[in-house]
């Protein structure tokens, strides 16, 4: 019995140490600390050691633990989570295009790459096979992988809204550092990128709704969003946002991860109206309401922001819901039949060119 029990403790302990030792990894980042963190701790939006959302927003719309819900998953998750083929992407021809266009790519769930006023930008770029910290979980769709840092023109400016796996990836951000003019993130995010041996003076953090001037065309402006931050096991130490792109032609909106609130109507009322939106609607689940937003939420909030056009994103890349991995694209249509605002499904690859924005037609590719 004693030998039994010993071996039980031993087995323990090597566990312990194991994952201790895991997230010592780099690709886990490091926290804000010392002067960084004291100026973070003057956010008003950081509250009793941690930032927090302008309403109340669980995490879970019931009392159920993170555990809970990934063994439930497993038990209940749809038998078309993932296409049963390779999903169609174009190929952009990235060392072609003409700087001086103004363009959207998609770059599938919610990377984009962006031409704006002659600059190029680069958003929540994850070019790797899963996105978690471990290969096997997260996996992307097959078909989805086709895009590489190596194939990515310089890049200006490098922007994050937040840190979760599926927006921030180590190996892709450590790939493009040559390539990267400048990065722009929330409050704390930047301490990842200093630790992955970008310059401090290439790193600038924002709270909500400050602005960075990125040339003197472009302005950065990063607007609130409801959602959470963490890579490991703490939540909430660094600040998530999304992403408003201002010129003196187009205004341009990225939600980042977001669940529906009071903040789009406040956006609106703050910048006017929006010549596209690129909105969160595409991993929803009745447990996590408050964070994530449904094609229906999204069709709301895009009317609330003046949009005249709605382009989708966290989809058609990873299954991190239950659903089936097409529905988010066929409610988003449904959704917005009768709307104010067009609808823009293109490809993965495929250019947006924002001077169509109005007579562009798109297939219901899916």
């Amino acid at each position: 019995m004693k030998i039994m029990l010993y071996s039980l403790v031993a087995t323990v302990l090597l566990a312990v140490v194991g994952v201790s030792l895991f997230l010592q990894h780099p690709k886990f980042g490091r926290l804000p600390n010392g002067e960084h963190l004291a100026a973070i701790q003057a956010s008003p939006n950081y509250v009793d050691g941690e930032f927090r959302n302008q309403l109340d927003t669980p995490l879970f719309t019931e009392q159920q633990s993170m555990a809970f819900v990934l063994i439930e998953n497993r038990r209940t998750t749809s038998d078309r989570v993932r296409p049963d083929a390779a999903l169609p992407v174009e190929d952009p021809g990235f060392d072609t295009l003409d700087s001086q266009q103004d363009m959207v790519i998609w770059l599938g769930h919610s990377s984009y790459y962006v031409q704006l006023a002659g600059q190029r930008l680069l958003i929540d770029p994850v070019f790797s096979e899963a996105a978690s910290p471990v290969s096997f979980i997260n996996k992307a769709f097959v078909g989805t992988t086709v895009f590489s840092a190596a194939e990515m023109p310089p890049i200006d400016h490098l922007l994050i809204t937040h840190d979760h796996w599926d927006h921030l990836d180590y190996s892709s951000v450590l790939s493009l550092k040559p390539k990267v003019g400048q990065v722009a993130c929330g409050l704390g995010v930047g301490s990842y990128f200093r630790q992955w041996g970008y310059e401090p003076a290439k790193v600038v953090e924002g709270d909500w709704y400050d602005s960075v001037e990125l040339s003197n065309e472009v302005t950065l402006h990063f607007i609130p969003a409801r959602h959470y931050s963490g890579r490991a096991l703490k939540r909430n130490q660094t600040l998530w946002v999304g992403i408003v792109l201002e010129t003196p032609k187009r205004r341009l909106l990225f939600s980042g991860d977001s669940g529906y609130g009071p903040h789009f109507a406040d956006i609106a009322r703050r910048f006017g109206d929006f010549d596209l939106v690129v909105l969160d609607q595409g991993q929803y689940d009745q447990r996590w309401a408050y964070i994530h937003m449904t094609p229906e939420d999204a069709a709301k909030a895009a009317e609330e922001l003046g949009a005249k056009a709605l382009m989708p994103a966290h989809v058609g890349r990873f299954a991190l819901a239950r659903h089936a991995w097409d529905e988010p694209f066929q409610r988003m249509a449904a959704a917005s039949a009768g709307r104010g605002y067009r609808l823009l499904t293109p490809l993965p690859g495929e250019a947006v060119h924002l001077s169509e924005l109005d007579t562009r037609l798109f297939r219901n590719w899916w």
